[in-house]
């Protein structure tokens, strides 16, 4: 698999078809800044980055992608649509009792979702164990990213994952955290700075430069996981 493999499973939608796609999914609770948070950083993921293609999404060499933030999933359906995971004609019913697009992505029902999500907290813990799996079978070319909510650092679960992964020298790993300024709680240093003092390597960049975070994205990280806190406006901007 090639990263140009999965820039032409779908070829032809581009980033300016998304607000499009988005916009055909109604239904209540549709957690619209938490989608619109996340467009461009899963849009250069899918477009630029992730090896996996929908004739591929069971493929073992394949990258992984875990949303943890799965509350507001507008975005990822409509990446997911433009890429050719997912029927178009799916978008209209989400969120509605018989259709596979619920408020929370279920891996069950929606294809190419890796985990079923919406609990905060949960994604980076399942990645760092991802990563382990993959590593206990000898595959060493799948990367594994996970995207979190700079919320969910709240969560006790996500400081014992950063604590672990450094050490365990993940480097398969890669973390982006959204950052819309959603936390609870203010951290010395910045986001960036917890991850580094954990043994990460890191980047702060804006969230809404696609350069910026294909740069991010693909710079090297030999021995260590990776983290990209990807700034976008405040949620109540």
């Amino acid at each position: 698999m090639t990263t140009t493999a999965a820039h032409t499973a779908a070829g032809s939608y581009r980033y300016g078809d998304l607000p499009a796609l988005m916009g055909r999914m109604t239904g209540d609770e549709k957690h619209g800044p938490a989608a619109t948070s996340t467009l461009d950083v899963l849009w250069v993921l899918y477009d630029r980055v992730l090896r996996v293609t929908p004739e591929g999404m069971r493929d073992p060499e394949r990258d992984r992608f875990l949303l943890s933030k799965g509350h507001g999933p507008m975005a990822y359906y409509a990446v997911l649509a433009a890429k050719g995971f997912v029927p178009e004609e799916w978008l209209p019913g989400f969120g509605s009792y018989d259709s596979p697009l619920g408020h929370h992505p279920d891996r069950v029902l929606v294809p190419g979702v890796e985990i079923a999500s919406g609990s905060l907290g949960h994604g980076l813990p399942i990645a760092v164990g991802t990563a382990l799996g993959l590593r206990a079978q000898g595959l060493t070319g799948p990367a594994v990213w996970t995207l979190i909510g700079d919320a969910e650092l709240d969560e006790g679960s996500n400081h014992e994952a950063i604590a672990f992964a450094g050490p365990a020298a993940l480097d398969p790993l890669h973390t982006v955290v959204v950052d819309n300024s959603s936390a609870s709680h203010a951290r010395p240093g910045g986001i960036a700075a917890r991850f580094e003092a954990a043994g990460w390597s890191a980047a702060t960049v804006d969230g809404r430069d696609h350069e910026a975070l294909y740069e991010a994205f693909t710079a090297p990280h030999p021995g260590t996981p990776r983290v990209v806190v990807a700034r976008v406006e405040p949620k109540n901007a």
